[in-house]
């Protein structure tokens, strides 16, 4: 009895010694502070429903394909700002989700490109004085003052789609034509010449969240860039 009673102390010692594997972080996780992003958590959670991201307009999809390459950037940034440019530009398409403590930080307007369209973006290009937006995936640079004021530099990571976003000057920035007003007036925003362009009362407090190595993401339902684009080879992730 003495014996029994030893081997059953024994294997509950060994019980709650052996290492939980259930809360394991993934290989790639991302230090963010004294936190961790853990992309195994990221992938698994349910972010799009429990910011209710649908009823901002986001479709599953595009946050998936964003989610894919934020991943896929092995950034140490939890900002992900996510340009859908399915949406005309009258709606508010720009979305900057804090995936670490799963907040959304803006949901507002932003511009696309003289040529690539009017109300809807649907022409897009990588090349010098196109006027045209860059899609694909982004990492944002540094901050400077330029003629829109508090700017932000943007370092494309796509060859052949945006590799040339940094050369070209195309950079985050406020501008007075990107409001409800000018929606009004016109039927739609105003347009950059290929930038970003965000509405110039809220430009400071968004350039200041993203700055400094964040992940963007424009989106465009184009059928070149979404079978050609590295970052979103693999199959999405379903959320």
């Amino acid at each position: 009895m003495k014996k029994l009673c030893l081997v059953l102390v024994v294997l509950l010692n060994m019980a709650s010694t052996s290492p939980d594997t259930t809360g394991l972080t993934h290989p790639a996780s991302v230090a963010s502070g004294k936190k961790t992003v853990s992309l195994a958590n990221v992938e698994n959670a349910t972010i799009y429903d429990q910011l209710n991201l649908g009823q901002f307009g986001l479709q599953r999809d595009v946050f998936n394909y964003a989610l894919q390459g934020w991943q896929k950037m092995n950034t140490s940034k939890s900002v992900l700002s996510i340009v859908d440019l399915s949406q005309p530009s009258t709606k508010k398409r720009l979305y900057i989700i804090d995936l670490l403590n799963k907040k959304i930080l803006f949901n507002t307007y932003v511009s696309h490109g003289q040529k690539s369209g009017d109300l809807l973006a649907t022409s897009f290009s990588n090349v010098n004085s196109s006027f045209q937006t860059s899609l694909g995936f982004y990492k944002t640079l540094d901050t400077y003052m330029g003629k829109h004021g508090l700017s932000l530099q943007l370092k494309g990571l796509e060859k052949g789609f945006n590799d040339n976003v940094y050369n070209r000057n195309i950079v985050l920035h406020g501008a007075d034509y990107v409001c409800e007003a000018f929606i009004r007036k016109t039927g739609r925003l105003g347009r950059s010449q290929g930038c970003p362009a965000v509405p110039y009362a809220e430009s400071k407090k968004i350039i200041q969240t993203v700055k400094g190595g964040t992940c963007l993401f424009v989106y465009s339902p184009n059928p070149d860039y979404l079978t050609k684009s590295a970052f979103l080879a693999e199959p999405v992730a379903r959320m």
